[in-house]
């Protein structure tokens, strides 16, 4: 049986040791980097099937190197910080990270994290529907785990495809946000409302066909979201 592969960058080696090790302990393939530019360099040589980041790094930043993966790489991204402050949290999920844990941590609460990033992208095989479901100038191929609008496609990170993917398969429906941060982070992540909304304000801009077009994701005031099925 493959081992899962997990890529860890942070220019504090005392982290890094102590991360690499507990992760290497448990199983994993574990790669390590000191900077953001080794973290890409990784990512490229090895297809990770996660990675775990510091922000502040010499070379590249951590908030760089998710910008630049984004533009290819689909990798799940935990983001680790001893920035508290919560809109250090918001920038890394708006760069493309799918989680954020702030420095000092416990180790249980970091395995914990990885364990749920790699469950989801395990998860998902079983998850999809064989079919393509269609709204105007929006497809979604669940078996592909492709978007495409107007004829192009729309590269999404693992966790804003979740998110979607939640939102299609009940169109028309209002998916609260405990019901949406319960099936794509997991149970710890019930309150997390401002994680959502980040989310969501990526795919609108993403799915955006300009002032005249159709709007898909509608915010049901205090409750959650609905895409719309104005073309069902």
């Amino acid at each position: 049986m493959k081992k899962e592969c997990i890529v860890v960058v942070d220019d504090e080696k005392s982290i890094l040791k102590l991360i690499s090790s507990q992760l290497r302990v448990r199983g994993y393939e574990v790669y390590t980097g000191l900077d953001g530019e080794e973290a890409i360099s990784l990512v490229e040589q090895h297809s990770p099937d996660l990675l775990l980041l510091d922000v502040k790094m010499p070379v590249m930043n951590g908030l760089e190197v998710c910008k630049r993966l984004r533009e290819w790489s689909k990798v799940p991204i935990i983001v680790i910080s001893a920035l508290g402050d919560a809109s250090y949290a918001v920038e890394a999920l708006d760069s493309g990270a799918d989680d954020y844990l702030r420095k000092p941590f416990h180790v249980e609460e970091l395995l914990a994290r990885v364990r749920t990033q790699l469950r989801r992208a395990e998860e998902r095989p079983a998850q999809q529907m064989q079919s393509v479901f269609r709204s105007g100038p929006l497809t979604v191929n669940f078996s592909r785990r492709q978007v495409t609008l107007c004829d192009q496609e729309v590269k999404l990170t693992p966790t804003e495809y979740s998110i979607l993917e939640q939102l299609v398969q009940n169109a028309g429906k209002v998916m609260t946000h405990q019901m949406l941060l319960h099936r794509v982070w997991g149970p710890d992540y019930s309150e997390e409302n401002e994680y959502l909304r980040v989310y969501i304000g990526r795919l609108r801009r993403k799915l955006d066909t300009g002032p005249d077009g159709p709007k898909f994701i509608i915010t049901e005031q205090g409750v959650g979201y609905r895409f719309t099925d104005s073309y069902l």
